[in-house]
C-alpha cells in the first residue's frame, strides 16, 4: 500500500476540514425575511453601504447614491419579491430581488440579483438567499430562474453553479439559468415555515434592540445623576 506524504495528508486534511465547515454552514439556519414598503430606508441604505467595486458587481455599473435611490423608488413590491438578512442591530447585511416580468399573464421566469455587505461575506448568505428566491420562484410556477452578472463576478458564478444553473459566458457578461421543479405541498409548506420563522426572528430582534437602547438611556440617566449633573 501506498501511503499519502507528509503534506499530502495535510493538504487532504485541510480539504476535509474545509468540506465538513462548510457542511456545517450549510446546515445552519438563516431567517430570511420578505421584505415590504416599509423597508425601503434600509433598502436603501444597505445599497449605499456597498463600496465603487461592489455596486459595479450588483447593478453592472459603479451606481451612484442618486442612482440607488432611483432604484429603491422603482422597486414594486406587489409584482417582485424582495428578501433580506438582518442582523442583531436590525440593519440589512444581505440583500435579494427576485424580478418577475412586468408584463401581464403566467410567470414562466423570473431574474435574480443579490448583494451583501462586505464585513458579513463568508457565511453563505448569498446562496442561502439564492435558495430562498429559488423556492419562492418555484411556488409562484416560475420554470426558470435567470442570473444576469459580470463574468468576473467568481461569487456569484460560483453560487449558480453549485444549485445546477446552467451558465453561459459571453465576454464580460454571464447568463446563468436554473430549471425549476413544480410546485408541491412540501415546497409551500416549507416556504410558508421559513417565512413565518424569519418573522417571529425579527421581532425578537426588535424587541431586544428596544431593550438594549432603553438600558443604555437608563445607564446614560444613572451616570448623570451620580456626577451631579
Amino acid at each position: 500500500m501506498i501511503h499519502p506524504s507528509a503534506p499530502q495528508a495535510h493538504a487532504e486534511d485541510e480539504r476535509a476540514h474545509s468540506r465538513g465547515q462548510a457542511a456545517k454552514k450549510s446546515n445552519l439556519m438563516v431567517p430570511i425575511r420578505a421584505l415590504g414598503e416599509n423597508h425601503r430606508t434600509r433598502i436603501a441604505a444597505h445599497l449605499k453601504a456597498l463600496d465603487g467595486r461592489d455596486r459595479y458587481l450588483r447593478f453592472g455599473y459603479a451606481a451612484s447614491d442618486a442612482q440607488i435611490d432611483t432604484y429603491v423608488t422603482g422597486l414594486d413590491f406587489d409584482r417582485d419579491e424582495i428578501f433580506g438578512i438582518f442582523n442583531r442591530h436590525l440593519h440589512l447585511i444581505a440583500l435579494a430581488h427576485l424580478a418577475y416580468p412586468a408584463e401581464g399573464g403566467a410567470r414562466r421566469s423570473a431574474e435574480f440579483g443579490v448583494s451583501v455587505l462586505a464585513r458579513s461575506r463568508g457565511r453563505g448568505y448569498g446562496a442561502r438567499l439564492f435558495e430562498r428566491s429559488a423556492m419562492n420562484a418555484r411556488n409562484q410556477g416560475v420554470r426558470t430562474m435567470a442570473i444576469q452578472m459580470l463574468s468576473e463576478n467568481t461569487a456569484m458564478l460560483r453560487i449558480a453553479r453549485h444549485f445546477g444553473a446552467t451558465v453561459v459566458q459571453d465576454g464580460a457578461e454571464s447568463q446563468g439559468y436554473l430549471q425549476l421543479p413544480p410546485a408541491t405541498f412540501s415546497s409551500r409548506l416549507a416556504e410558508s415555515i421559513k417565512e413565518r420563522l424569519a418573522q417571529v426572528n425579527y421581532g425578537l430582534k426588535t424587541h431586544a434592540k428596544r431593550l438594549r437602547e432603553r438600558i443604555g438611556r437608563w445607564q446614560t440617566a444613572f451616570r448623570t445623576v451620580r456626577s451631579g449633573g
